[in-house]
């Protein structure tokens, strides 16, 4: 079929067909020429007026610093749980963490990606900024990567005692998904051990570290973070005396005289009075208005009772009637007011990441051991209680008064020196439930009974995230079978007895 409109159009077209490829050339000038105009203007939105294309490294050092400090202090049922698992708080209501069920709020993924992705990973890039600045002398970088290189060893140390073996040599290494476990025994405590000795030979007190504003903890001050390098050594050396005493041993006795040897060297972190800067257990309490869901332990209360322990009345409040009375754990210990009930601590009350209270414990404990440092353990002992007490705000006079307490006194009080320093500083450790599971652990002292309505075993270590299972699965499995079993009452390498 012929269609004579077609032949019509044809003709029109070829006729024209100079007047069109020039129309056609015109039109894409135009075209390229709006297009590489838009194309400009869209690629300066993308431009950060306001925000800086590179973080400081001093931000992302007093940003991990911030972070860890709040994953240490936390009440929130999300976050920290560790005063449930000493037994220095109890549930009014809510009894799920008490008992044990550390999975329903997500609490050990929560625990575990923020250690890595916001305390280890900000402290890897702020090194690798360092290390990339030239305008920056020798001597001031290598103090700088030494001290965010001990706040890495810090917080590692933190997820080994945690969880166990976990992904080490190749956890911030962002070309590797799926990152191996190392073991925590073998691989990653020798090597944080060998890092820290490693920052020590680096750091010098006369060059600068990190300014005041950056260095929330020592604000810049060489002298302590060095003591502070020597405490971490020391600490970690204790953790595995029961395990490898050789080097343990050898290690104290080489970093001790460097170690926090005062309060005056303690590692604070300082909260502020205004929000957002706040100590988060304030914000829990007193901002968010929920203080009402917890009260004392009364394993807790008693054993403060029975010693007159004059930092009772810092730690709790009386009851309705004027006397200290500790709820049971994994019960409802309603109403609140028949129980003591943890004292509100002020806005910028400071969180104690490493101090001389627990150095003096150390090394009482280290010359119950047979290894050579100066003092007696009963010596020790006493500056560490002493030191407790007066920090609490406790005098001078009731700390000589507590310490010849026939059940305090070291040379009168019942057991061996692991039942003596063990539940001393299970007190001490107040409100530091973390570093307090950590030694209950360790010494095993006190003995605690379980919660009523405990879910499992006493945790000696929390399972590995969900997810891990999921996303990074072959390795997962291959830790857990190490281990025996992804079981919290499988004991970290150092748990010996």
């Amino acid at each position: 079929m012929h269609f004579p409109q077609l032949d019509l159009l044809d003709l029109m077209l070829n006729s024209n067909s100079k007047l069109i490829k020039m129309k056609k050339i015109v039109y894409l000038s135009l075209y390229l020429l709006i297009l590489m105009s838009c194309t400009k203007d869209l690629a300066s939105l993308n431009e950060h007026t306001k925000a800086p294309v590179n973080v400081p490294a001093g931000s992302l050092f007093a940003n991990a610093t911030r972070t860890l400090s709040d994953k240490l202090t936390a009440t929130s049922l999300y976050e920290n749980v560790f005063r449930f698992v000493v037994k220095h708080w109890a549930m009014v209501t809510y009894q799920d963490e008490v008992q044990y069920d550390f999975t329903s709020r997500g609490i050990i993924s929560n625990w575990w990606n923020t250690l890595y992705m916001d305390v280890l990973a900000d402290l890897n890039n702020s090194a690798l900024v360092i290390k990339d600045d030239a305008t920056m002398t020798e001597g001031e970088k290598a103090n700088k990567l030494a001290i965010v290189d001990i706040l890495q060893v810090y917080t590692y140390s933190i997820l080994v005692n945690t969880f166990g073996n976990i992904p080490y040599s190749e956890s911030l290494n962002s070309s590797i998904l799926f990152p191996k476990y190392d073991n925590a025994q073998t691989v990653i405590y020798p090597d944080l051990m060998r890092r820290l000795t490693d920052d020590l030979s680096k750091m010098s007190e006369s060059s600068n570290g990190f300014a005041s504003s950056e260095d929330l903890i020592y604000k810049g001050n060489m002298t302590n973070w060095i003591k502070f390098a020597n405490t971490l050594q020391l600490k970690l050396a204790m953790t595995i005396a029961d395990v490898d005493n050789t080097s343990a041993k050898t290690t104290v006795e080489a970093v001790n005289e460097g170690a926090i040897s005062s309060p005056n060297d303690n590692a604070i972190f300082f909260y502020l009075t205004g929000s957002p800067n706040q100590n988060p257990e304030y914000v829990d309490f007193v901002v968010n208005g929920n203080k009402g869901y917890y009260v004392s332990t009364e394993d807790f209360i008693d054993s403060l009772l029975k010693f007159e322990d004059p930092r009772l009345s810092k730690f709790f409040s009386t009851n309705k009637s004027g006397v200290y009375n500790g709820g049971v754990s994994g019960m409802v210990n309603n109403p609140q007011s028949n129980f003591s009930v943890p004292q509100i601590i002020t806005a910028d009350a400071p969180y104690i990441f490493l101090d001389y209270v627990e150095a003096e414990f150390y090394r009482a404990e280290a010359i119950e051991r047979g290894y050579t440092i100066p003092g007696t353990a009963a010596e020790h002992y006493n500056n560490a209680i002493k030191a407790s007490i007066l920090y609490w705000g406790g005098t001078e006079d009731e700390a000589e008064s507590y310490l010849a307490n026939p059940d305090v006194n070291y040379a009168l009080a019942k057991g061996n020196w692991k039942q003596k320093i063990g539940t001393q500083k299970w007190i001490a450790l107040y409100n530091r439930g973390f570093e307090g599971w950590t030694e209950l652990r360790r010494l095993d002292f006190p003995k605690l009974s379980l919660p009523i309505g405990a879910k499992s075993p006493f945790p000696n270590r929390f399972t590995y995230p969900d997810e891990e299972q999921t996303t990074n699965g072959e390795n997962y499995t291959s830790a857990a079978k190490e281990i025996d079993g992804d079981k919290v009452e499988k004991k970290i390498f150092w748990d010996k007895y």
